[in-house]
């Protein structure tokens, strides 16, 4: 099993992160190019046991996922992989209020490759990824949450 985490502080309320998180479109605000996400199936706003359907392109490769939304909470939820390519993805987002302007996003990843060879490069690929891709996504929290 592999973990990965990160944190950063956002100077936006708490219940504004949480909202913009849990907004499936905004997916695409925080995906690095040259990943592009289309979103087949997904209710505007996120709960409980509510699923994501979409698709990764990475250049010409298509990567199908389905994210299920669990544990949800007043500061916390869970997206659960329940079909891609892991074996196991869980992805725990969890917010922590600083003051009344400013909160921590936290994220924990765990995950276990398949252990077929396209899927088992794919999701190499994709680890090696992550720092990039969390990088990113504390950029454009809070570029497009951060009030100047």
């Amino acid at each position: 099993m592999k973990s990965f985490r990160h944190s950063f502080a956002v100077k936006a309320p708490i219940d504004d992160v949480i909202a913009f998180h849990r907004h499936s479109q905004n997916m695409g605000a925080i995906t690095p190019p040259p990943i592009i996400p289309r979103i087949h199936r997904a209710p505007e706003f996120l709960d409980e046991g509510q699923e994501m359907n979409f698709t990764l392109w990475m250049g010409p490769i298509p990567i199908h996922w389905v994210a299920r939304y669990e544990n949800v909470t007043a500061n916390s939820f869970i997206d659960r992989q329940v079909d891609g390519p892991f074996r196991q993805w869980v992805h725990e987002h969890r917010f922590e209020s600083v003051d009344d302007q400013a909160t921590i996003v936290h994220d924990s990843i765990s995950l276990k490759f398949k252990p077929d060879l396209w899927n088992r490069l794919i999701g190499m690929g994709m680890w090696v990824g992550l720092p990039i891709l969390f990088a990113y996504r504390q950029k454009q929290t809070r570029k497009l949450l951060e009030k100047s």
